[in-house]
């Protein structure tokens, strides 16, 4: 019984591991919090442009209804919670019609409803074109998926609609070669992607669907599929025709987002594109030269794998900008929509919280006497001693546990006092 004990038990790490264990684990949380400390509840942001979404399947179990990160640690504690990482554009509906006699502890005087939400199967807990839950618990192995930047759904690489999985862009650790990925159904929508030059691509093989342009016609003609053909891995920076400033420019910071897309995904913000199309109304010169909006539709898509920065070579013409608000997808345009960038906001917040910590520790020693700062100074030493002689003392042979770690205190406490 010892034997299979000692087979059993975890591996021994150090301090300074589990310190930056748990370093990593919080810098993951924040990233997926986006810097919300979880204290107040979103609602009166409004339709952010981008924040951490919960479903609560004890109080809504039809899956049609979002909390944020604050509700559903206050008011939905215990709960049979579905994390959906990030949603766009979403208002938190905690306590509103969707939950029955429940209301909201933290903002209780909600709208009956928030019309500009948007919910997808995701909501009820199940993921991908199978359905299946996240963590699977038929599996004997949980495998990473891949979330598309358009319909925000997670899809099993299996899944996707390849060929092959030597499609997908990556490294020869497979480490992803991209930054964002369209699922099968909204590459349909984003069809006109395929016209821009191949490097626009993400680095590596990937199933072609091209779209070209009829010169004689000035409309799009479908191309048959090419699948695994190689594209470039060179430089996967797209610099866009220059484009005359006497002509017009645009203001991309008053492009902000929708949605709404296919397999109930995002709507839009029919405010925001209205401002949009406003503060946009110029004759810019097309990138593409062609009226993308005068198209057939592509019926057959396939996946997308795109590279960084890859929206800054989206064109923002009259025309391509009424086929986006058509077509819901204006948010491509709004470089705060990704999910680097709320990731860069996130680990901002993460150090600013983090330097006024320290700067608030550092006031409170600053401000107390002499006596109180050497009390201090002495008991950091004591746990720094004891903590080591602890250690040192410890079998290595055996785990440490929680009984051992609180007698460890116990000890600290108790010394403490025979010196007083």
């Amino acid at each position: 019984m010892d034997g299979a004990f000692d087979d059993e038990a975890e591996p021994a790490v150090t301090i300074g591991e589990y310190l930056e264990e748990v370093e990593e684990r919080e810098l993951e949380a924040d990233l997926v919090l986006g810097g919300d400390d979880g204290k107040e509840c979103t609602y009166s942001k409004g339709y952010m442009k981008r924040q951490a979404i919960f479903s609560c399947l004890t109080c809504t179990p039809d899956g049609n209804a979002g909390v944020c990160t604050a509700c559903s640690l206050s008011c939905h504690d215990g709960h049979q919670i579905v994390e959906l990482w990030t949603k766009r554009n979403f208002r938190c509906d905690c306590g509103n019609s969707k939950f029955g006699e429940f209301f909201c502890k933290i903002f209780p005087n909600k709208d009956v409803e928030n019309v500009e939400n948007s919910y997808n199967h995701n909501f009820k807990g199940s993921y991908c074109t199978c359905g299946r839950p996240y963590p699977d618990p038929d599996a004997e192995e949980q495998v990473e998926m891949i979330q598309c930047c358009i319909c925000e759904d997670w899809f099993h690489e299996e899944h996707l609609g390849l060929e092959s999985s030597d499609e997908i862009p990556k490294d020869d650790e497979g480490e992803p070669l991209y930054e964002d990925f369209i699922c099968k159904a909204c590459s349909v929508v984003c069809f006109f992607l395929k016209l821009y030059p191949e490097v626009i691509w993400a680095a590596g093989k990937q199933a072609d669907n091209t779209v070209h342009v009829s010169k004689d016609k000035g409309v799009l003609e479908d191309v048959p599929s090419t699948c695994g053909s190689e594209k470039p891995t060179g430089d996967t920076s797209y610099i866009s025709p220059k484009i005359d400033d006497a002509e017009a420019t645009v203001d991309s910071e008053s492009i902000s987002g929708g949605k709404g897309l296919p397999q109930g995904g995002n709507c839009y913000n029919s405010t925001a594109l209205n401002q949009c199309t406003k503060s946009t109304n110029l004759h810019v010169k097309c990138l593409l030269g062609v009226n993308i909006g005068a198209a057939s539709p592509v019926l057959h898509g396939k996946p997308m794998f795109l590279p960084k920065n890859w929206r800054d070579s989206l064109c923002k013409c009259n025309n391509c900008l009424e086929f986006y608000n058509q077509k819901r997808i204006v948010f491509l345009l709004d470089k705060e929509d990704s999910i680097v960038e709320y990731e860069k906001m996130a680990k901002q917040k993460r150090e600013e919280k983090l330097q006024q910590q320290e700067g608030a520790e550092l006031n409170f020693f600053n401000k107390l006497g002499h006596v109180e700062k050497v009390e201090i100074l002495k008991g950091i030493e004591e746990m720094k001693d004891g903590l080591r002689a602890f250690l040192e003392s410890a079998d290595s042979s055996k785990p440490i546990t929680a009984a051992d770690v609180h007698q460890f205190f116990d000890d600290i406490k108790n010394k403490r006092r025979r010196v007083q």
